[in-house]
Formats: structure tokens, C-alpha cells, sequence
């Protein structure tokens, strides 16, 4: 739609034509004021506001009543150009009227704070109903709903905004837009995994993600303690040591549940509606709502789905009969026994790991490369550490079939490489991590214009996070081409919150989120990875310092990792902008977080160098770094 403005000027031939014919309605006026029957359809007047003279109100109303959008506006005024860019951005016609530039601009404006209460500029009419200022306008444009209020469509609905999904991304956006007062619903609702398991509010994270696996690889570090105690003097005989994996996973099922219990109450404090339902589509305002036993339906003027993602299963025989998922491991009431982990991503990797650790033997079986989008480099050391606790890996292998056998239990599983057979062999327990998907079949998204990619099933979304419906948002692990990370989606779930309701303008930066891989050594990463940084700059803008070293408290152990750091930096910025950290060693997560803050804003290496270290730590290897790749030299360290 073309974009047509017009202003107004009113001459003072035109004032005294229009005074003529409003003789009769100004005694009326005076009249409805002084008995007090002057009550506007447009606005609340204050009885305070001192009745106008001459045409001036007459000329309002009928601008007003003859432009769908009026605008009433300053030329000078930052807050009224904002408001024309926004019907500018969606091709809107309106009228405008520039008080300042009008020489009868006082007694217009004198005449607009009599029926609308309110003086300040801009003030906007849309379809004869006051709209107010910018303040006014800027959520109803930001949260999509500025076409329906210009058609003359519905805007009130049973809640501001509905959340689908009680992850952790949709929670805090839940807790933020209650928190300006907005009435808030969520729902939520747990499909049953394939062998019948569910959990409760909280998300992927918290029941059978994040949470748990950290819980699980913290118990499995306590043997490797328990290990070392015997090389630091302490006498106990470590074969007598017996790990009982049903109390583990009654106390870390434990911990869940308060979780959840704390999520519920946390929604209630806040005055957020929940269902315990699953929700889908009827249109860009409905939500119809459905349980095992009802079916409803609510209304809400703005949607954020949050649903995330379960793990997928290869489409092979026995897979969803026999095997499992991280949505089972964590509440498997009996011990695995012997594990066969089918996958290379860091899922797969840090429950190959814990489990290893715990005592259980433990295979895995990769189609490929490990950790595929992280940096390769540091994947291989983690699969030379794996190796040496006792991990078994099959490479280049895929899966073909899993049959269990009645009378022992074991899963017999075969496997080949370039279409042919290479593998067989029987396990306890098989556990599958080769993806996941997004929850997004089952929404009608597509009946309703929302677009989703092809491939992945993830919703496209903007740089606001908004789809290709207006009223409908999505965040966390089912927008496309975000980071998969539980921070990443309370980030995003916040700041929409804040610009939907609070006019903010931040968007959430995805670059140089941190993340750290949970594996018997841990690994923290943040920024590029190095072949990410030679393929956007070229290798011979990079150069990387890096060091292997050696952390105190392993020096005297039998099975200390061989720990390695690097700085990805670019030479040909003043003082080497860093641009990627990369470190593997214990507790590396906890490390590279707080190098993470210095690199967002725009750390050189010369920062690095110029920082003390606290000595001794791992982290301070981050300080003393002097060796580059490209000089050739061994990067061994020397001493302490």
C-alpha cells in the first residue's frame, strides 16, 4: 500500500467559515460544561481543561472522523517521528497535523486536550478511538496486532500473551511479561517418550537435560576423586567402593521434582495462568487446549512458543521397541549395565562419559566426525581422554538393526560401514543420541502461515524473534538457526518479554554465547572456532596461541588429562583482537565463563597479557599464553 500523508493548515477564511456554521453547537458546548453532561466518546476530559473557543473543536472532531489514522504531531518531536515510521513500515495511510507549523496550532491543541485529555504530542486516533502517545502505540505495533486495530479487528483478548511450553525459555518470558502486569497463561504438556516416559514443568533442561546430566557426571567424577585419593596418601581399599545407581536416581529425581514443584509455584506468585494441556493453532489468536479427558479453548492478543525439542530416532528396526533416549536415562530405575551410546554429539559424549565413569562399559558407536560444529582440535583430545578411561569407540559405523533377545535381556546389535556389515554385538542397554528435533508437528503452524524450515522442522524467525505471523513468537531450541543452549532461550525469553511490554530495543545477541561440553574432561568454548575463523577471515589473518599443560591437582595422578588452551586471535587488528577461547581441562566450563564477558566486549590479546593470573589455576594459563602455531615451536609447558 502506497504510504500517503497529509497535513493540515487551517487559514483564517477557513476559520471564520467554519465559526459561522458552529455558532449553534458552541452555546451547546457551554451548555453540556455547565451542567455537567460533557463526557467525550474519544477520551476522558478533565474537568479542569478550560472549554475552547472558536471552530478549533468542531475541526478536531472532524479530522478525527475523516482520517482512519490521525495523527496530531510537533515537526521537532523525536516521539512523534517515531510514530510515523511505524505506519510508514507497514504502508498506512494517515493525516497529520503539525501543531507548530499551524498558526492556530494552540487552540488545536487546546481543543484535542479537551476531548482526549492529553496534551503531550503525538496524539494518535485510530478508526474515531484515541490511541494515546508513542508509549501507547509502540506495543501494539511491536507486539503485530497494528493491522487489526487499523481493519477495525478484535484487540481485546482473554490474555495478553500466551506461552507454549514450560521450558526453561518460556518461563522467563512468562515471569517478565507478568511482571508489567500483563495477564500471562502458559501451557504445557509432556508427550510420553516411546518406552512411556514424562516428567513434569521445568523443560528439557531441568528433567532430562542440563540438570540431571550435570548431577550424573559430578557422581561419576567422585570416583575419579575417590581414585586420586590413593596418590595424595589417603589409605581405603577402592575396590570395595560400590556405586548403587538406584539411590543415585532417587536422589537426583528428587531434586527434579522440587524443581518442579518450584516452577508451579513460581507461575502462581506471578499470577501466571497454567495448563497442564497441549496446545495447538485455530487461528493467530486462538489456542485450542486439549488433555486426555477436555478440550478448550482461550483467546490471546500475542503467543510465544517455546516448545523445544525431543531426540529423534533412526528410522531401523528395534529402535524405538528397544532403545533409549536422555529422555529415559535419567529415571531408568535399573542399572544399564553394559552401554552401547549411538552418536557423537555432546550429548552422547558427556552420557558416554558419566556412564563410563560410573563404572558401566561403555561403547560408542560415530557415523563421523565427534562434536560436529565445535572445534575439531579439541574434540580429538576429548576423544584421547575417553580413550584412556576406558571408552570404547566404533567409527565410521552406523547402526542397521537392534533385536532383543527373550531370554537374557542383551540387545543384539548389528552395524555397517559404507553398506556393509562391520558390526555386531549384544548390550544391556542401548542409548541413542543422534539429534533432535523440533516440537512443532502437532501445532498446526503451517495451517495457520506460520513457516517453519523444510529440513529441521524449526520456526523461522527474525532478528525480534517473530515468525512469519505477526502475533505468534518463537524461542529456544525450535527457533532455526539459534543456539540449542537452556541460557540462550532465558536470554531471548527475557528481552522479547521487554520489548513486547516495556519498550525496550535490545535484541538478544547470539555471537560469542560461551558453552562448555560436560565430558570426563570438561571442555569451555566461546567465540569461533578455528576453522571457522579461517574460513571468514583467511589463515593468514589468524594466528592462534595456545599451551598444553599439565593442572596442579593432576601432576601426581595416574590419570591426569593432558590439558590444552588456546586464543584465536586476528593479527591484523591493533594489539590481536581475540576472536575465539578454547580450553580443555577440569572445571573448564566454570573458566570460560568469565573469559566469555571480556571477549563480548572486544578483549585484544594484549588484555590477556596484561591480566595477572591467580596462581596456581587452570585459569591463569589464559594469561601467560606466548606461543603461536604459526611460529612452529612446541607448545609444551616447561614449569609451573
Amino acid at each position: 500500500m502506497k504510504v500517503v500523508t497529509m497535513n493540515h493548515c487551517i487559514t483564517n477564511e477557513k476559520w471564520k467559515l467554519i465559526s459561522t456554521k458552529l455558532a449553534a453547537r458552541k452555546a451547546s458546548r457551554k451548555s453540556e460544561v455547565a451542567d455537567g453532561r460533557s463526557v467525550s466518546r474519544r477520551g476522558s476530559r478533565k474537568s479542569e481543561t478550560p472549554v475552547p473557543t472558536g471552530p478549533a473543536l468542531k475541526f478536531v472532531e472532524e479530522f478525527i472522523t475523516n482520517n482512519s489514522i490521525a495523527i496530531f504531531s510537533k515537526s521537532w518531536c523525536p516521539w512523534c517521528s517515531k510514530a510515523k515510521e511505524v505506519f510508514n513500515s507497514h504502508g498506512l495511510k494517515y493525516g497529520v497535523i503539525e501543531l507548530d507549523l499551524d498558526e492556530n496550532g494552540a487552540n488545536i491543541q487546546q481543543a484535542l486536550k479537551y476531548i482526549s485529555g492529553q496534551k503531550t504530542v503525538p496524539n494518535i486516533y485510530i478508526n474515531n478511538r484515541h490511541i494515546g502517545g508513542y508509549s501507547e502505540l509502540y506495543p501494539i505495533f511491536e507486539t503485530g496486532v497494528l493491522d487489526d486495530v487499523c481493519s477495525g479487528g478484535q484487540i481485546d483478548f482473554e490474555y495478553d500473551l500466551v506461552i507454549i511450553g514450560g521450558g526453561s525459555g518460556g518461563l522467563a518470558a512468562a515471569r517478565e511479561a507478568s511482571g508489567f502486569g500483563k495477564k500471562v497463561a502458559l501451557c504445557d504438556f509432556v508427550v510420553p517418550s516411546p518406552l512411556g516416559t514424562k516428567w513434569g514443568l521445568g523443560g528439557t533442561c531441568v528433567n532430562v537435560g542440563c540438570i540431571p546430566k550435570k548431577l550424573m557426571h559430578r557422581a561419576s567424577q567422585i570416583r575419579n576423586d575417590m581414585s586420586d585419593a590413593l596418590d595424595f596418601g589417603w589409605e581405603f581399599n577402592k575396590e570395595g567402593v560400590a556405586h548403587n545407581w538406584e539411590k543415585m536416581v532417587t536422589q537426583v529425581q528428587s531434586y527434579i521434582k522440587s524443581l518442579n514443584f518450584g516452577y508451579r509455584k513460581m507461575l502462581m506468585e506471578n499470577n501466571v495462568k497454567y495448563f497442564n494441556a497441549f496446545g495447538s493453532f485455530v487461528d493467530k489468536h486462538t489456542l485450542k487446549l486439549k488433555t486426555d479427558t477436555t478440550e478448550s479453548i482461550i483467546s490471546a492478543r500475542n503467543f510465544i512458543i517455546a516448545t523445544g525439542g525431543r531426540p529423534k530416532y533412526p528410522d531401523i528396526p528395534g529402535a524405538k521397541q528397544f532403545c533409549i533416549t536422555s529422555d529415559d536415562l535419567f529415571s531408568m530405575k535399573h542399572r544399564p549395565g553394559k552401554v552401547l551410546v549411538v552418536g557423537a554429539s555432546y550429548v552422547a559424549l558427556e552420557c558416554a562419559g558419566f556412564l563410563n565413569g560410573l563404572g558401566y562399559d561403555t561403547s560408542v558407536m560415530v557415523r563421523s566426525i565427534l562434536l560436529r560444529g565445535f572445534d575439531q582440535q579439541m574434540a580429538e583430545k576429548i576423544e584421547e581422554h575417553m580413550i584412556s578411561c576406558g571408552v570404547k569407540f566404533i567409527k565410521n559405523t552406523v547402526p542397521t538393526s537392534f533385536k532383543k533377545n527373550d531370554k537374557t535381556g542383551a540387545i543384539t546389535t548389528l552395524g555397517e560401514t559404507n553398506g556393509k556389515k562391520t558390526f555386531s554385538g549384544a548390550f544391556d542397554t542401548i542409548l541413542l543420541a543422534v539429534g533432535r528435533e523440533a516440537c512443532t508437528a502437532k501445532l498446526n503452524l503451517e495451517g495457520i502461515g506460520v513457516k517453519i524450515h523444510p529440513t529441521s522442522k524449526r520456526i523461522i524467525v527474525d532478528e525480534k524473534e517473530r515468525t512469519s505471523v505477526p502475533t505468534i513468537f518463537a524461542i529456544g531450541d525450535v527457533a532455526d538457526e539459534k543456539p540449542e543452549l537452556t541460557p540462550v532461550a532465558i536470554q531471548a525469553g527475557k528481552l522479547l518479554a521487554m520489548r513486547l511490554y516495556n519498550m525496550s530495543t535490545q535484541l538478544m545477541d547470539y555471537k560469542n554465547v560461551p558453552t562448555s561440553v560436560f565430558t570426563p574432561c570438561e571442555y569451555g568454548c566461546v567465540g569461533f572456532t578455528e576453522a571457522e575463523a579461517i574460513t571468514k577471515h583467511g589463515e593468514a589473518k589468524i594466528d592462534v596461541y595456545h599451551q598444553e599443560f599439565a593442572y596442579l591437582e593432576g601432576v601426581i595422578t595416574e590419570k591426569a588429562p593432558k590439558s590444552y588452551a588456546k586464543l584465536i586471535v586476528l593479527k591484523e587488528e591493533k594489539d590481536e583482537l581475540v576472536i575465539g577461547a578454547h580450553i580443555f581441562c577440569p572445571n573448564a566450563g566454570e573458566i570460560i565463563q568469565g573469559f566469555a564477558l571480556g571477549i563480548r566486549m572486544g578483549a585484544k590479546k594484549k588484555d590477556f597479557d596484561d591480566l595477572v593470573g591467580i596462581h596456581p589455576t587452570v585459569a591463569e594459563v589464559f594469561t601467560t599464553l606466548t606461543i603461536t602455531k604459526s611460529s612452529g615451536k612446541s607448545a609444551g609447558a616447561t614449569g609451573c
